[in-house]
């Protein structure tokens, strides 16, 4: 393909860097800002292309070597090469250049970036498994940088949780040696704060020999084993006889913890010191009271809905899958909270009708997936609401979503913030508030 030489102007929100050659944009993976180099262009469309750096000519000062030996080859960083500080830096000017363009808002206040552990931190995700016979063995990983479609051949995984990040080649060595492993598409694992549990979705019934070293390879490396054969109601514990997945959250200063129990496929937030500092910053934006009433959209399995419980009168958790809401509502029993509630509710759907939408809240937390809470705002929040806290997962949905709250609710935005639950990655966690 065509090597050609190049600056690099700017970083895209999938985190590579931009340059534009004979007037036209062309993204370049591995590349950062003001940095000179020589690119290879891997593929051509109408309106911009797609490179690779073949040498870094001049190189920005926010450079580092990777720590990652398999990093540009696994897809599952792309800012490896781009020191911490500058990496929370352009996650801020993301959130930012989002809030100016898509909301036409500005926070009247940036909140301190948060950060934690930039490596090991991750305790929840999923695996892909691809028998290769060319290879005679198995690939466990992340998807490739270059094509997505293939899974990275990779050994290690920094970010992942120690018991299980120096062990992804050792997985995938037991893999190989099963009966059935071409008929193993995934591993998904979930790690509380005793241990990690392994999931395996097999396509066909293992054999004795199979599950045996399955067993064999929980008891070696301390891993919980379980089976999935089916949908995510088959999946069932292998090995040991009983296992517990749970994390505790602290409620705040002089407040008891609360613990949330939860199944290896459930949602929980992947990275747990982070979310211990998203719960602290969250409950101080929210500055719950003792007679504050606080509705939680999104609560999955009570995240933020059961500590809060712990300092207001009453709240009131929303979600659409009704096992998390099963889950929280026993979580909320099993830390004695009896002012929290939770009902199941499709909160992309119109939801005006129901008892707790059409009553007033004084203060309202919004957690919602990609898509945002646009629907929600359609008929929320009610004049009673004073204060709004919004977790969001995707900086433009939140820009659009304050857009709303500002000019269609008369709210101000009054501050916001990044916080990297994702470290290396170009995702961008952010956390505003809203207040009237």
């Amino acid at each position: 393909m065509q090597e050609l030489q190049a600056t690099i102007t700017d970083l895209s929100h999938d985190g590579r860097g931009v340059a534009r050659i004979d007037g036209k944009t062309v993204f370049v993976s591995g590349a950062l800002v003001d940095e000179q180099v020589r690119l290879r262009i891997r593929k051509r469309h109408r309106h911009f292309d797609e490179a690779e750096v073949v040498e870094v000519i001049v190189p920005s000062p926010h450079r580092v070597t990777p720590r990652c030996r398999h990093f540009g080859e696994c897809g599952g960083c792309s800012l490896q090469h781009m020191d911490a500080a500058a990496q929370i830096h352009a996650k801020q000017r993301v959130l930012a250049d989002n809030f100016a363009r898509i909301g036409k808002v500005s926070p009247q206040h940036w909140l301190e970036p948060l950060t934690d552990a930039p490596w090991g931190y991750r305790r929840k995700g999923r695996l892909s498994v691809r028998h290769v016979p060319k290879k005679e063995r198995v690939l466990v990983g992340f998807r490739q940088e270059a094509n997505p479609r293939f899974v990275a051949e990779i050994t290690h995984c920094e970010v992942l949780h120690p018991s299980l990040g120096p062990k992804v080649g050792l997985l995938a060595e037991m893999i190989s040696g099963l009966a059935a492993a071409r008929d193993i598409p995934q591993v998904e694992f979930a790690g509380g704060d005793e241990g990690i549990a392994l999931v395996f979705r097999h396509m066909q019934p293992l054999s004795e020999r199979d599950t045996a070293t399955l067993v064999a390879f929980g008891q070696q490396h301390g891993f919980a084993i379980y089976l999935q054969p089916g949908g995510v109601s088959s999946v069932h514990l292998l090995w040991p006889e009983q296992s517990h997945l749970a994390f505790r959250i602290a409620a705040g200063e002089g407040v008891p913890d609360v613990e949330l129990e939860f199944r290896p496929l459930d949602f929980v937030q992947v990275n747990a010191g982070m979310n211990a500092k998203m719960m602290a910053r969250a409950l101080e934006l929210l500055d719950p009271q003792p007679t504050d009433r606080v509705l939680d959209l999104f609560c999955g399995l009570g995240n933020f809905t059961l500590p809060i419980a712990r300092r207001v009168a009453e709240v009131v958790g929303v979600e659409g899958e009704h096992g998390l809401v099963e889950r929280a509502g026993e979580n909320a029993a099993r830390n004695g909270l009896a002012n929290a509630r939770f009902h199941v509710a499709n909160l992309f759907e119109d939801q005006r009708g129901t008892d707790w939408a059409r009553q007033p809240w004084d203060k309202l937390l919004l957690d919602p997936p990609r898509a945002g809470a646009d629907k929600v705002l359609e008929y929320l929040p009610h004049k009673a609401t004073k204060r709004i806290v919004y977790v969001s997962c995707h900086p433009a949905s939140l820009a659009r979503d304050a857009g709303i709250l500002v000019n269609q609710h008369g709210f101000r935005l009054t501050s916001a913030g990044v916080m990297d639950m994702f470290p290396h990655t170009s995702h961008v966690e952010s956390i505003a508030l809203f207040e009237k």
